[in-house]
């Protein structure tokens, strides 16, 4: 028996030989036309007449074993044309086809992806969603710019379950900015502002973005930190290109009418921002608080003689200007290139909001505050990146810094009365505040094939960040609002006061480090990566007040804009005076490091299921140093640790119902860290007595997720998709209020509660209205829905929940339901004068924007639709032409107190909140070189 089984197994070894060498192979390259003949990864290769295929790999290279004989290879891509080429092959024998495609039409689509790759077209990513098992969803330079989109956060709401909400960032499948995460190139990176988990969106433009990626299921080699979703930014790969855009827009109630703004932002300096070394904290008062008095000369020599004056002006036309140059060079030997890029953009912006703005006092059925609120805040935006990029056929090595600096001047008055003084009503509090953010990113990262056949990979890179967020002379005037230009005022109280806050990240580092081997059958391979990533972030804060306090009691009246001149000559006569008033808590640090370690297994079943399975380990060390109220300024820090380390799971799963359909399944559990001014102990006052306070004591949220979706793809140009998902997250983090003595102004903190249940479902679906009639072949329909319920369990026993209403409710920040629409349609008036029309709908539903509590129902967001209309016309070759229409309904955005309330509301409006933003319009000329 053992020689009949050896004989056997020879027999066949001999014959496994004898095929071999009788069949021939058929090898080559594609490039993409539109690209300057770059690989072109992900294509198809058919060979005419039978079911031999293959897809080109990330080097556009693809290889097929065939019998000898005379064959048609087709060459076909998503949206190109397709290319037919002869060959014969012989036994023994290599035949290279190299072939260039070139592009058709593109379309919207959602995108899973199994290899990241810089590919910006719509039909690329359409192609990766189809063949790959980790669910995320993209959305690539060329859409953003079909669709008009400026910048980031604009082109993120195109995607499912995405809604933009005016100063609060994202919210993904219902859920708010602290649910998410943010890289940039694979790299972690932080916020640049303490108040936002990640860094603003919108302040990254579009030029400076290939792709945009949207995980919103998890996998090991990305942070384990979000419940909505982790945002990949791979930053666009250079090419041939010059480019230059100029914009303007016009918002109906914002530009072209009266508008405020402090006198030092009336300037040169101010139009570009730069105001952040005039509004500096005085040396005079030095680095540590001594409760330090100014002299009159000290006065004039820290603030000069205008510092409170306001200057009445007329708001211009919003304006935007954008550089982009890059430029690769293609060098003989070991098929290496070099390449570089810059980008510069400019843009500012007049916006003005007016409406109610009230509180409720709680647990009281009256208004605390009832203030009509008018603003007018001037902000600026500048972007700069710098990249160099070196590439052979084995390593590819990339550089980037990215500066991001945003301002904004803001004036303030809030009219009618406070601490329930409802006999009061023509108080007005005037605010004078220069907020500026900055954010710069420096990164080395690269990938190496260890092997010539590219089954052996690295993957490693570097990140390094510093960001600084500062309101100095943060400052406020109060008195009696007598008519459009005079208030009448005594000093004292909360008046002349001024704030200083600083936080200031001293540094940021995140790295990585990964191995990836692939093995197994040549056609469908599988793949073990192993790796390693860290972040490490230090900052620290400092937050100081200053008063003016009275000598000699004086009421008068005076010119609100020029009061200047009546301050500096009470403060010259001795009747006023400034004082610092700093307490103990005033500074404070953050020192957070955070290891990760994780495998992931990538498997294929035979021709229909492929498996994604992996585990994170994550350590994370956190310490808060930091003084209480009453504690010397010398004092040493008190400190407050947590120590933690999570193993995090994931499973992903496709199974290939036929060519055109896909099952696909994902399992995991992550976690969510609180945003920093949800957890740090730093009390933020405004100037109506309002404040919004920290919480040390905040836990990690652990989150337990589901995801089932199932896809179909008509065609090449379409897509339709559904899924289910559930979360369980223990310790969810949410905003509620703090209880107050009676009139002493609403505190808003954080806290954690037991329990939250979510489950939802998306449909998603983009479809060529030509299947409806030829006669609308030009059209695209693009739709996605998400709704989900949410329940939060409450122990009323705990500490911290005595005064929550009831055992169960909705969780904060969560919408039910989300919409998202869009309708394209594409034509030309000439041969090379192509035109794209779209018209974009977004709305979500009402959420908890806080938790109720004794006896008061929670504070809603309410319900707000948007409808943009975007004109893209390539005018010539080198000219484009964009015309967009945004909040065209123009709905109010409101605030609202719930109607459930069980204690008697005796004010006749529920309404806290509410303005509108107006209808913008704008025109963006871009001419490439």
């Amino acid at each position: 028996m053992k020689f009949n089984l050896k004989f056997l197994l020879f027999t066949l070894f001999i014959c496994t030989i004898s095929i071999a060498q009788n069949k021939g192979t058929i090898s080559g390259t594609l490039t993409d036309k539109e690209s300057n003949n770059q690989p072109l990864p992900f294509a198809n290769v058919l060979l005419k007449g039978t079911n031999i295929s293959a897809n080109t790999d990330i080097d556009g290279k693809y290889s097929l074993s065939v019998n000898p004989g005379n064959y048609t290879v087709i060459f076909s891509f998503v949206g190109y044309e397709s290319v037919e080429k002869p060959v014969t092959v012989a036994a023994g024998q290599t035949v290279t086809a190299n072939q260039v495609l070139s592009s058709g039409g593109y379309t919207l689509k959602d995108v899973v992806v199994k290899n990241t790759t810089s590919r910006e077209k719509e039909t690329a990513l359409l192609l990766d969603q189809k063949n790959a098992v980790v669910i995320k969803q993209s959305i690539g330079a060329q859409e953003m710019s079909r669709k008009g989109v400026s910048d980031v956060e604009d082109g993120l709401t195109k995607v499912t379950g995405i809604t933009k909400v005016d100063g609060r960032g994202l919210f993904i499948r219902g859920l708010e900015d602290r649910y998410n995460n943010l890289l940039v190139n694979d790299l972690q990176t932080p916020s640049n502002s303490p108040f936002k988990k990640i860094i603003p969106l919108d302040l990254f433009p579009t030029d400076i973005v290939g792709v945009l990626n949207i995980y919103k299921t998890f996998n090991p080699n990305i942070s384990g930190d979000f419940a909505g979703a982790t945002i990949n930014i791979e930053t666009t790969q250079p090419k041939n290109i010059t480019k230059i855009n100029v914009g303007f827009g016009y918002t109906t109630n914002n530009n072209l009418k009266k508008f405020l703004l402090s006198d030092d932002a009336n300037t040169t300096a101010g139009t570009f921002g730069l105001l952040g070394n005039k509004r500096e904290l005085p040396e005079v008062f030095g680095s540590v608080p001594s409760g330090r008095k100014l002299s009159p000369d000290e006065y004039h020599n820290a603030y000069g003689d205008r510092n409170w004056d306001v200057d009445q002006t007329a708001s211009p036309l919003n304006s935007s200007i954008g550089f982009l140059h890059s430029q690769k060079f293609n060098l003989e030997k070991e098929e290496r290139s070099i390449s570089y890029i810059m980008s510069f953009n400019f843009d500012n912006k007049y916006i003005f909001r007016e409406g109610v703005d009230r509180t409720f006092n709680l647990g009281q059925g009256n208004y605390d505050n009832n203030l009509y609120n008018t603003q007018y805040a001037y902000q600026t935006t500048f972007s700069g990146l710098a990249g160099l990029r070196y590439k052979t056929n084995r390593l590819n090595l990339n550089f980037n810094s990215l500066f991001i600096q945003a301002t904004e001047s803001k004036i303030q008055d809030q009219l009618g009365y406070t601490n329930s003084l409802a006999n009061v009503t023509n108080n007005l509090i005037r605010m004078n505040q220069f907020e500026e953010s900055k954010y710069w990113n420096t990164q080395l990262f690269g990938d190496y094939k260890l092997t010539e056949d590219g089954k052996q990979t690295i993957k490693a890179g570097g990140s390094y960040v510093k960001t600084g967020f500062q309101q100095p002379d943060r400052k406020f005037i109060t008195g009696l609002k007598l008519n459009d230009d005079e208030i009448n005022m005594s000093y004292g109280g909360n008046n002349l006061n001024r704030q200083y806050l600083d936080v200031s990240g001293n540094f940021y580092f995140s790295a990585l480090a990964e191995y990836s081997i692939k093995f197994g059958d040549k056609e469908k391979m599988n793949n073990l990566t192993v790796g390693y990533n860290n972040f490490i972030n230090d900052m620290e804060s400092s937050y100081r007040f200053f008063s003016g306090r009275r000598n000699i009691e004086k009421n008068y009246t005076a010119n609100l804009n020029t009061i200047s001149t009546e301050i500096n000559q009470d403060i010259d006569n001795g009747i006023v005076y400034v004082q610092e008033e700093s307490n103990g808590d005033y500074k404070l640090k953050l020192n957070q490091f955070v290891n990760a370690g994780y495998f992931n297994l990538y498997w294929t079943f035979g021709e229909k299921l492929d498996l994604n399975v992996g585990v994170r380990a994550e350590s994370s060390t956190r310490e808060i140093k930091f003084r209480q109220l009453g504690d010397p300024f010398g004092s040493p820090y008190r400190t407050k640790n947590d120590d933690k380390l999570d193993f995090l799971p994931s499973l992903n799963s496709k199974y290939a119902l036929n060519e055109n359909s896909n099952l696909r399944a994902s399992l995991s559990k992550t976690i969510t860290r609180p945003v920093a001014m949800e957890l740090l102990p730093i009390n933020y006052i405004n100037a109506d007595g309002t404040s919004e306070s920290g919480n040390s004591d905040l836990l990690d949220s652990d989150n337990y997720n589901v995801d089932f979706k199932y896809e179909l793809f008509p065609n090449s140009k379409e897509v339709f998709a559904i899924g289910a998902f559930g979360k369980m997250i223990e310790n969810p983090i949410e905003r509620v209020f703090k209880p107050t003595a009676n009139s002493g102004g609403q505190i808003t903190t954080f806290k954690n509660s037991e329990k939250a249940i979510i489950y939802g479902a998306e449909l998603e679906m983009s479809l060529q209205l030509s299947r409806i009639n030829e006669s609308l072949s030009n059209f695209t329909f693009g739709f996605n829905t998400s709704v989900m319920s949410t329940d939060v369990k409450i122990d009323i026993k705990k500490q911290g929940n005595e005064l929550e209403n009831s055992t169960n409710r909705q969780l904060q920040g969560a919408s039910n339901w989300i919409i998202n629409s869009d309708l394209k349609y594409d034509f030309k008036l000439k041969k090379d004068w192509k035109n794209s029309m779209t018209l974009v709908y977004n709305v979500y539903g009402d959420r908890i924007f806080a938790v109720g509590s004794s006896g008061m129902d929670h504070i809603y967001e309410k319900s707000f639709s948007k409808l943009d209309f975007i004109w893209t016309s390539n005018l010539s070759k080198n000219i484009e032409l964009k015309f967009s229409a945004e909040n065209i309904l123009n709905p109010y955005y409101r605030k609202e107190l719930g109607k459930d309330s069980t204690i008697d509301i005796t004010e006749d409006s529920l309404v806290l909140r509410e303005y509108k933003k107006g209808v913008g319009f704008s025109v963006n000329l871009g001419y490439t070189f």
